[in-house]
């Protein structure tokens, strides 16, 4: 009975496993964090052959791990060495095999590489739109030098890289270094002032150089930077003298290589750039001498053969006799330019006559005259042409006004009619027509009267019997 009324023992908490515990965890992590730039120095970097690289992130306090996945296709990868400081753009998660907490980077950069790399479009895009890159600005290299400047640290390795070059390749040329500093603060100004100082030899008790290099050896972006600053660019471009930027390693770009004359790759490829190669100068000419002394043999062979077989030839028959025929020929093409020349001088003479026959025929005074001839022959055609036309004209017009006379009302007249209109002219033909007290107008041969219609009288009709 006792175990009936026993309370109920409570239930045991459900137990996570360590691998859903990490899975909260990531989750966790990768949804409230997510992805962010993380800036940091590289450590014990580990490049395996799948492609993958592993390494971590520390600053003076931490260190995190950090794996990148298919390294070399990722942007930024070959900022990425022991003890370079970075920025990268990773996602927060956790590797679960370990328990360990890792981001996952998807690309790198150079600390500070973003606003360096910004400040240096702007320069470049500022430059370029003045036209300091512009190709028709830059000085040809010359071929010969006689004297190299040289403007770049005097304790480097790219100093006695160019003096080496020079010295092998072309002994007879004298280089005059301009020691500066080339990296750290303030050396851009000592380049540009060194630069300046090269294009102005005389003021500066120093000799004038053919051809300058400016430059230094690698490093890396941060060391190049005083070749990226406006002081240095602007000095280049104003210099007198043939520039050849030689900045860093080939994969190295300057906005000093953008204005110089010429830009190398590294210090020791400007030094070759710089002067010619002494030896092949040697060979080629002593090529060049040999190909000389050959022809000048044979020049010398041809015209001792030439001589010679003119002296077995018509030299031999004395001078006189050589001279016969081309004096014939001269004397011939004499007569025959005498002929020509005749000839030509008739024809001329010819045409200029027919010319000014032509001229006299067709002078304007002479044109004028005939037009005036004819002028006047048409005037006297025209004049009896209207005189003829009126005389006809008159006759019709006198034998006209004959029939009317004869035919018109003014005959009837001279005979004794008359002819009667009414107050408004108008022709009465019957006496039926008028009314007592109508006025009549009468008209006579020598006038009018005016009168008044009385009673109207008709004619008794005509009687019609029949018999």
């Amino acid at each position: 009975m006792d175990d009936l009324f026993a309370k109920p023992k409570p239930a045991e908490p459900k137990a996570l496993s360590v691998t859903q515990l990490l899975r909260r965890i990531k989750n966790v992590i990768e949804v409230q964090v997510g992805e962010l730039w993380i800036e940091g120095e590289v450590s014990n970097l580990k490049k395996q052959a799948s492609g993958h690289w592993y390494f971590s992130l520390k600053d003076e306090g931490a260190q995190i791990q950090c794996a990148m996945f298919g390294a070399r296709k990722r942007q930024g990868h070959d900022a990425l060495e022991d003890g370079a400081k970075v920025r990268v753009f990773a996602e927060a998660s956790v590797y679960e095999a370990r328990g360990q907490l890792q981001i996952i980077v998807q690309k790198a950069e150079r600390a500070g590489l973003g606003d360096l790399q910004a400040r240096f479009e702007a320069l470049k895009r500022k430059l370029h739109a003045e036209g300091l890159f512009d190709a028709n600005r830059k000085k040809p290299i010359p071929k010969f030098p006689r004297v190299v400047g040289i403007v770049t640290s005097d304790t480097g390795a790219a100093i006695r890289d160019i003096l080496n070059i020079l010295t092998r390749r072309a002994p007879w040329v004298q280089p005059v270094l301009m020691p500066v500093r080339v990296q750290g603060k303030g050396a851009e100004f000592e380049i540009a002032r060194a630069i300046e100082r090269m294009a102005n030899p005389e003021r500066h008790g120093i000799p004038r150089c053919d051809v300058l290099i400016v430059g230094r050896g690698g490093g890396s972006i941060e060391d190049l930077w005083c070749f990226n600053e406006e002081v240095v660019a602007r000095a280049i471009a104003a210099c007198s003298i043939p520039v050849i930027s030689a900045v860093g390693h080939e994969i190295d770009f300057t906005i000093a290589d953008f204005v110089a004359d010429l830009r190398a790759p590294t210090p020791s490829a400007a030094a070759e750039l710089a002067v010619p190669d002494g030896e092949e100068l040697t060979v080629r000419l002593a090529l060049l001498k040999r190909r000389m002394g050959r022809q000048v043999i044979e020049n010398l062979q041809a015209a001792t053969r030439a001589l010679d077989a003119l002296k077995r030839g018509p030299l031999q028959r004395g001078g006189e006799r050589l001279l016969r025929e081309p004096t014939q020929r001269i004397d011939s093409l004499r007569t025959r330019l005498d002929r020509a020349v005749a000839a030509t001088l008739d024809a001329k003479a010819a045409r200029l006559a027919e010319a000014r026959a032509h001229h006299r025929a067709h002078h304007p005074a002479k044109v004028l005259e005939r037009r005036s001839e004819r002028v006047s022959l048409l005037g006297k055609q025209l004049q009896r042409l209207v005189s003829d036309a009126l005389e006809s004209r008159q006759r019709k017009l006198a034998h006209v006004a004959g029939l009317l006379r004869t035919l018109g009302p003014d005959s009837a007249f001279q005979r004794g009619f008359t002819i009667t209109l009414d107050a408004e002219g108008r022709l009465i033909r019957s006496a039926a027509a008028l009314l007592p007290g109508d006025t009549l107008r009468t008209r006579f041969a020598d006038g009018e009267i005016t009168s008044v219609a009385g009673a109207t009288a008709l004619p008794p009709a005509a009687d019609h019997r029949e018999d």
